[in-house]
């Protein structure tokens, strides 16, 4: 699985000032290694704008119940559970293929404060059982989440698991006075699914758009997978 990335810059100053100018930039942490970030389209959404919609609340309907806990990052070794890594490996190995995700790297973004760039995991519980997780990264001063790396119990969640996750973390940041939650980039034509949001902005390469039909036909332009001038 290819990511669309413009541009690589590994930044040393963690100043949230500077981590926030980098995201305005159209710039996100990546697992590659601590401080690496990469310009790419990016998703954000202003939620000063952001309401739920009739759609939404459906898919909000059929999670109701889904509580999220922010468990801050990085895990002690104690602490860190194998079969967080083995779900992530397996969710992501289903989705997307082999190769794309390790266990080794799930634990070392939730454990090794040395190589990653997350600071909170995100922990999704449905009916009393923990279904879901996603690696995200926040920002208190600046106010804003980058939602990132989600992954589930494919078997065990219910239908819309993913949507539900990220619509749940959507409204929950608008009701905790976030100012932005980024959502990780438009790269695939599947991706227009985040496109459903108010308040949603994307990143062209120079500046932050919400021309919501220019996104659209960009992710329709995008070649298919193996093809030479994919990305």
């Amino acid at each position: 699985m290819n990511y669309l990335s413009w541009n690589e810059q590994t930044i040393t100053d963690f100043s949230e000032k500077n981590i926030s100018d980098m995201y305005n930039c159209g710039y996100v942490f990546t697992r590659i290694g601590k401080g690496v970030m990469q310009q790419t389209r990016s998703v954000r959404i202003d939620l000063s704008k952001f309401e739920l919609s009739s759609e939404n609340k459906r898919i909000l309907k059929k999670m109701e119940g889904l509580m999220i806990q922010d468990i801050c990052l990085p895990l002690s070794a104690d602490t860190y559970d194998f079969k967080v890594g083995k779900l992530a490996k397996d969710f992501y190995e289903t989705k997307f293929g082999p190769g794309i995700m390790s266990a080794q790297k799930i634990k070392e973004m939730l454990t090794d404060k040395a190589r990653s760039n997350f600071n909170v995991l995100l922990e999704y519980t449905l009916d009393a059982q923990v279904l879901g997780y996603a690696i995200a990264f926040a920002s208190k001063k600046s106010a804003f989440i980058h939602y990132s790396y989600p992954f589930y119990d494919l078997e065990k969640s219910p239908k819309d698991m993913g949507l539900g996750m990220m619509t749940a973390t959507i409204d929950e940041a608008k009701r905790d006075g976030s100012k932005y939650i980024y959502l990780g980039s438009l790269q695939r034509p599947g991706d227009t699914y985040k496109l459903q949001f108010q308040g949603l902005e994307w990143f062209d390469g120079q500046k932050w758009s919400t021309d919501l039909e220019e996104a659209k036909k960009v992710l329709r332009e995008v070649p298919p997978p193996g093809s030479s001038n994919s990305k």
